[in-house]
């Protein structure tokens, strides 16, 4: 604590509460000082600067009490290089670190605060601090990046909390938007549903009056520390410190796609980050320059197919379409009213002939949601998103006529004559679901759809074998193009599968990939289930499956460099990892193999094909009839016993993370696992590298990352599952220098005597995968 009855003659250095330091430091390479606070556990973890544009260019600093009672920081000089500017008046008025990691000015006999850093912020805001503005006392708060990483003087990014319309969080480059999370909805702001992960440690909390609107967060009791910081790269991320490796771990952060630039696909554009072709146009709009869309340039955004019919009064033979699953347009020119219901929200929009397009305001009392919004102007930066919201768009009559093609936008949806079928079928197999095996379960995910066979039929070419680019004894898969562009992958199942395995298989897989959202995970966008069809549509994978790569010929192994091999191991750790438990239930896959992992345009690996997964929660009570066996990929003890845990699917990536590394199959006599054992046991694990790259030997890191990733592969494929880590483990250990790794223990068994002759290139239980290329 600093009084400004104490030696102001004596140079002040530092002072500490347990979580937090205050004190001079020189960022990085600098040689300039700054007064700041930063994380005890974390040194270089500076969150607040007071000199942040008026360095000190010496080690002679000091903090001090002027006559008027302001903390003032003088230079080797004297000459005031910051101030706290407030007048305290009182002698005892004296300055503190809290626990909160808030500097406070206060007067000894008084709670209240005459002065607190958490009112001047910098990049960083802490639980307690607050985003926004206090229009009673001018106060506006503001996170500014810092210039770089060695200079903390304000940079070129800010975040702010946007009252008008919506309050929703902006981040912005200088004067112009780069990236906006949506609206507050009364539970997380739209656009950020990975908020529901956190929210519980960390509540949310948004306040708008008529003299304040303002965005901040708490920590529960126990929760570990955190920050939501703005960098000098401009991303604005939380990170939360994680005790046991001694890093900050990353909870969110954006920018980190194409989706979240700010109104990228222009006016009427809606974006999905997970179509190769990422802009479309909102239904009943076509693109204003179709040529320039081609190239990807998508500034023109996109105009209405058909003028609307409203003369005002309800005058009108306009109609609404819902645009499920989105993150809601910008709202700064968009009128609110939280005191009305959706309906009457929808009657206003209807009244009002300017009306675009309407959405609840909250959402919080479930349902359909409460409150209103109307867009008058224009939509902007609208793009799918996880648990997004309803929007409902204003089109003429003529867009609902039955004659519209398979969407222009980028949402797989059936005309009004495809709604009828799917209305028709699950009210069939409400009444008899206990008696009819694989009929599909209603989709509790807005983001899945069911499409009718005409349209399967339209855009495959009545699945013409030109089309055809992956089969299996399951089924056949087609590329397939809409309209305005964008690729999809078709997968038939032939009418010799649709046995009663077979459609509880395709049931299974609409229900387990209904509820799934990860950028690891191949999307399924919509299903048929008519007649005696069965279809699954997903994304297109440009790159087609990893084993095509990593066993393929010589440049097909050369496209695949040292460095994106990791990437695609990291890939696919995470995307096991969240479905063993971060999608709310845990899910086993099964059938983890190569021939599964698919690769997008950019070379990002996709998990696919979960036409055999189980979710765990539900199904591990019950008999599991079938023994899905991939030979050289199965556990010991579910090859052998039929004993399914997650640990299973850990098996499996060891083998996978293995295979991608060497380039070599280890089959069903488990050769690839005994080589490395061999090499392990003689420190020779580097000579396991695939032999047709190069080695990296100028780069050491790589190198020493290689063989860690090899040291985690033989974890993964320990023979008692108690041996293996769990995948969270796994992802921390590849993620993470840091992390421990325990030494793998050699095989105690005879892995040659449990395996059969059998051809390593065959599945024994089930047909051929098929790659969704």
């Amino acid at each position: 604590m600093l009084n400004k009855s104490g030696d102001r003659g004596s140079p002040w250095r530092q002072t500490t509460a347990s979580s937090f330091t205050l004190g001079f430091f020189s960022p990085g390479v600098s040689t300039k000082r700054y007064l700041g606070i930063w994380f005890s556990v974390s040194n270089d973890t500076v969150y607040w600067v007071a000199n942040r544009d008026k360095p000190l260019v010496d080690r002679s600093g000091m903090l001090v009490f002027n006559d008027a009672g302001s903390l003032v920081l003088l230079d080797g000089s004297r000459r005031p290089v910051w101030s706290s500017e407030m007048s305290g008046g009182a002698s005892a008025v004296a300055a503190q670190l809290l626990e909160s990691g808030n500097l406070v000015v206060r007067n000894g006999s008084s709670d209240a605060y005459l002065w607190q850093s958490f009112d001047s912020p910098s990049d960083t805001l802490l639980p307690g601090m607050k985003l926004g503005k206090y229009s009673w006392s001018r106060t506006v708060w503001t996170l500014t990046s810092w210039r770089s990483a060695d200079d903390p003087s304000p940079g070129d990014y800010s975040r702010t909390l946007e009252g008008v319309g919506m309050p929703e969080l902006v981040l912005w480059q200088g004067n112009a938007k780069t990236y906006r999370t949506g609206p507050w909805n009364g539970r997380w702001f739209n656009g950020v549903p990975e908020a529901t992960t956190y929210s519980d440690m960390y509540p949310l909390h948004v306040t708008t009056t008529a003299t304040e609107t303002t965005y901040g967060y708490t920590a529960v009791p126990g929760a570990r520390l955190t920050r939501v910081v703005v960098n000098h790269t401009g991303v604005a991320e939380r990170l939360v410190w994680d005790s046991t490796n001694g890093e900050w771990t990353s909870f969110f952060k954006r920018p980190k796609g194409d989706c979240d630039d700010y109104a990228k696909c222009g006016t009427f554009g809606l974006c999905n980050d997970t179509a190769a072709s990422f802009c479309g146009c909102v239904p009943g709009f076509s693109p204003v320059l179709p040529s320039a869309w081609h190239s990807k340039v998508y500034a023109g955004g996109c105009r209405r197919d058909a003028d609307r019919d409203c003369g005002g009064g309800g005058t009108t033979t306009d109609r609404f379409r819902v645009i499920p699953g989105v993150k809601l347009p910008d709202t700064q020119n968009a009128s609110v009213d939280t005191g009305v219901t959706l309906e009457e929200c929808k009657a206003r929009c209807y009244d009002n002939c300017s009306c675009l397009a309407y959405a609840a305001a909250y959402i919080q009392e479930g349902g359909d949601g409460t409150g209103c919004i109307i867009w008058a102007d224009t939509i902007l930066d609208l793009r799918l998103v996880d648990r997004g919201q309803n929007l409902y768009l204003r089109l003429s009559k003529s867009e609902f006529d039955g004659s519209k093609r398979f969407p222009v936008v980028l949402v797989v949806a059936p005309v009004a004559f495809a709604l009828t079928v799917l209305l028709v079928v699950l009210l069939i197999w409400w009444r008899m679901r206990r008696r009819i095996l694989g009929a599909i379960p209603q989709n509790p995910s807005i983001a899945v759809h069911s499409v009718n066979l005409a349209t399967m039929k339209h855009v495959t070419e009545n699945f013409s074998e030109s089309n055809i680019i992956g089969q299996g004894g399951f089924g056949v898969v087609y590329k397939a193009q809409l309209a305005e562009g964008r690729m999809i992958a078709v997968k038939r199942l032939k009418q010799s599968a649709l046995t009663r395995k077979g459609k509880k298989d395709f049931a299974r897989e609409v229900e387990v990939m209904a509820g799934l959202r990860h950028g690891s995970l191949v999307r399924l966008l919509a299903y048929c289930n008519q007649r005696k069809e069965r279809i699954l549509v997903y994304e297109y994978m440009q790159n087609k499956s990893l084993n095509v790569y990593i066993f393929g010929t010589t440049s097909l192994r050369a496209s695949l460099s040292w460095a994106r091999r990791l990437e695609v191991i990291h890939g696919i750790a995470h995307g096991v990892a969240y479905l063993h438990g971060g999608s709310g239930e845990s899910v086993i896959h099964r059938d983890l193999k190569p021939a599964n992992i698919l690769l997008d345009d950019e070379w990002k690996a996709k998990i696919a094909d979960f036409g055999t997964a189980k979710l765990f929660a539900i199904d591990e009570t019950g008999p599991d009839q079938t023994i899905v066996v991939s030979p050289g990929y199965a556990a010991p003890e579910y090859e052998q016993k039929g004993e399914m845990t997650l640990k299973c699917d850990v098996y499996s990536f060891g083998v996978i993370l293995l295979e991608t590394l060497s380039g070599q199959r280890n089959g069903g006599t488990q050769r690839l696992i005994l080589h490395v054992w061999g090499l392990w046991e003689q420190n020779k694990v580097m000579e396991l590298l695939d032999i047709t790259l190069p080695l990296p030997k100028s780069d050491p890191e790589l190198l020493s990352e290689l063989k860690r990733c090899i040291e985690i592969g033989l974890l993964c494929v320990q023979e008692m599952p108690c041996d293996r880590p769990t995948m969270s483990a796994v992802v921390a250990m590849l993620t993470s220098t840091t992390s421990h790794i325990d030494r793998p223990r050699s095989p105690t068994m005879d892995i040659t005597a449990t395996a059969s002759s059998r051809d390593d290139e065959t599945d024994l239980s089930i047909p051929t995968t098929i790659d969704l290329t």
